[in-house]
């Protein structure tokens, strides 16, 4: 992917290499093995999660100063330039597509971390993957886990990897500003476990369904192979591959994610059409 040399966004803030700081969370370490338990990539669960456990960290959160305990690496240094200007991409991208529909595009921000971190939406570790938490409008990433993606999950290496999942977690924040993940929650707990399920498959398959429209946004900035290895990334974590890579067998009822196949269906639709109003998952799911 084409990225050098272009604006980075200023809604990014790098906390690797540091330690203290941020939001000290009241019982953070019960939510922290409630998220690590969901252990999934995507972040939906944390957004389901979000109204419980912004609730149960008001009055208590409390400021402490950060320090560098190390310096980043140059190669960690080009990594969160890459990353900035991708975010970048998407503000602009998001911004021009709100417009059209006379709307207004509410940029969200993005911490970049390392093992573990404290949010609006409880504590989170690394394990969790990339994760958007709708109390803060922030995506959260570890970029260790893109290692994991490629070695543990089996997806291509590239750029466009990052993009990807940036692009996806991004738009869980276009679901919340439409307040498409406010109705989902309120539908969830009308229904029961197998409904809430298929209502989270929907709004995951939507979030890659915008992340391919905000590809084909940026078709200029695209290296041959990108698409691919983005769909490389669907297959890897879609939750019939995870499922059978970790317990050797697949239950649909489960599935909070999407399949591969899924996963990849929406974003390359998302890619073709490039039209936000084309990606309605919930009335294909029904």
């Amino acid at each position: 992917m084409k990225w050098r040399g272009s604006e980075e966004s200023k809604n990014v803030t790098d906390r690797r290499g540091m330690s203290g700081g941020g939001k000290a969370v009241v019982g953070g370490g019960i939510i922290g093995i409630v998220i690590l338990l969901i252990n999934l990539f995507g972040g939906e669960s944390v957004q389901q999660l979000a109204p419980i456990l912004e609730q149960f960290n008001q009055n208590g959160t409390t400021n402490t100063e950060e320090t560098r305990t190390r310096t980043l690496t140059a190669e960690e240094v080009e990594m969160g330039q890459m990353v900035k200007v991708i975010f970048r991409y998407t503000e602009e991208t998001w911004s021009a597509v709100f417009k059209a529909h006379n709307q207004t595009y509410r940029e969200p921000k993005m911490e970049l971390f390392e093992n573990n971190i404290n949010t609006k939406c409880g504590a989170a570790t690394a394990d969790v993957g990339p994760f958007y938490c709708p109390a803060d409008e922030t995506v959260y990433m570890d970029l260790n886990f893109f290692k994991e993606l490629h070695s543990r999950f089996g997806a291509q290496e590239g750029d466009f990897a990052i993009a990807y999942v940036i692009a996806h977690e991004v738009g869980h924040h276009v679901q919340t500003l439409l307040g498409t993940s406010n109705e989902v929650r309120k539908m969830q707990s009308q229904t029961d476990a197998k409904g809430a399920n298929k209502l989270s498959v929907a709004l995951e398959l939507q979030a890659d369904f915008y992340a391919g429209v905000w590809a084909k946004h940026n078709q200029k900035y695209l290296d041959a192979g990108d698409i691919e290895i983005a769909l490389s990334a669907a297959q890897a974590v879609g939750d019939d591959a995870i499922q059978k890579r970790t317990q050797g067998q697949v239950t649909p009822d489960s599935f909070t994610h999407g399949t591969s196949a899924q996963r990849k269906e929406w974003f390359m639709k998302g890619y073709q059409t490039g039209d936000i109003t084309q990606g309605d998952t919930f009335k294909a799911l029904r």
